[in-house]
């Protein structure tokens, strides 16, 4: 029970990595309020719904103490409220886990200026606009973390990744300042940096398929991991959980960008 106690905040907490954060955090006794936005038509491909928000919210409260509530990272009054909300219910916040993101590819020369705009505005600009509502009670508590899902993306560049790219190394470079900034309030900043994980923006937009079902779709990624990861299997969701407890619980550790990738990412 390394986080009893402790209330952690969750952004993009309704699925996927955001989810399984929330589930070991479960695990290891904190309480834990999810955040989402409750579904946009602004990407190219589906993010969570309200539905799916509250949904997991009832899955996870099998485990301990849940909340949920909304959130846009890009937007400073709904970050507000998301903070205001967790102290509301739960008398404190602890743990901050900036995991909202989303992605885009595709070459320089036909990237929509837009699209470029809106990675940059959730996966850097939120982390800042998030840290910025919680750092109050963050320095109020005796034992604060903040912890960001930056990305291997943002270790090396790839091909027709620009975007996803630029903004995930911005997020290890906001990662270290802050991590010095912060740690003479004894607030603890790290970033978990996944490698393959199932999720949306694998299944549904990065991997190249002709797949018509999930299934499928699923199989042709584990198929490519085995021959892509050196540990021979894709990054899972408990995995990213995982990473998530410890650096919310090592009392020493700050400014680390924790590659979390079966040793496809070595530095």
């Amino acid at each position: 029970m390394a986080l009893k106690g402790r209330t952690a905040l969750i952004t993009g907490g309704a699925r996927g990595i955001g989810k399984g954060i929330a589930r070991a955090m479960l695990d290891a006794g904190a309480n834990i309020m999810l955040a989402d936005i409750g579904g946009s038509d602004r990407w190219s491909y589906e993010l969570s719904s309200d539905s799916e928000l509250l949904a997991t919210r009832d899955e996870l409260s099998a485990y301990g103490e849940v909340g949920a509530v909304h959130v846009d990272v890009t937007d400073p009054a709904t970050c507000n409220a998301a903070v205001a909300a967790t102290i509301e219910r739960f008398g404190t916040l602890d743990i901050l886990a900036n995991n909202a993101g989303i992605v885009g590819s595709g070459p320089i020369e036909q990237f929509d200026d837009g699209e470029w705009d809106r990675i940059f505005a959730v996966n850097t600009k939120g982390i800042f606009l998030m840290t910025r509502a919680a750092l109050d009670a963050l320095k109020a508590s005796e034992n604060a973390a903040i912890i960001n899902t930056a990305s291997i993306a943002g270790k090396k560049g790839f091909a027709n990744m620009s975007a996803y790219c630029g903004s995930k190394f911005a997020a290890i470079g906001i990662t270290q300042s802050l991590s010095a900034e912060l740690a003479p309030h004894g607030i603890r900043v790290n970033a978990i940096c996944p490698g393959f994980v199932g999720t949306a923006m694998w299944l549904d937009h990065l991997m190249p398929t002709n797949a018509t079902s999930e299934d499928q779709k699923t199989e042709e990624f584990e198929t490519m991991m085995q021959e892509m990861v050196p540990l021979g299997r894709a990054q899972s969701v408990e995995d990213m959980g995982e990473a998530a407890v410890y650096l919310a619980s090592a009392r020493n550790v700050t400014g680390v960008a924790l590659s979390v990738s079966g040793g496809f990412e070595m530095n």
